[in-house]
């Protein structure tokens, strides 16, 4: 009987719009209360926005106000700053 593939979960990128593992994203969950915060584990309950962890397409997503039209909320200045600290790559 043949192995079956485990379905790898895939998620956009909200700065260059690209398709990747969700494992491989960060993302800022809004809960079912109106609560923002980074999700590195990706299972908190609530609506998700994700981002690669690039700093390029953290201020491409942020110009396009796409994390707010994405959440359907307006994002505090203090959770933009979390979210840049927390990424790696610089282009």
């Amino acid at each position: 009987m043949p192995i079956k593939e485990k379905k790898i979960p895939s998620r956009k990128c909200l700065g260059c719009m690209q398709s990747f593992p969700k494992k491989d994203l960060i993302r800022l969950v809004r809960s079912p209360e109106g609560e923002l915060s980074l999700d590195f584990t990706g299972k908190k309950s609530g609506r998700g926005a994700y981002i690669c962890n690039s700093k390029s397409c953290f201020a491409k997503a942020r110009k396009a106000k796409r994390f707010e039209k994405n959440l359907e909320c307006n994002i505090p200045e203090e959770i933009y700053l979390s979210l840049e600290e927390s990424l790696e790559i610089d282009g």
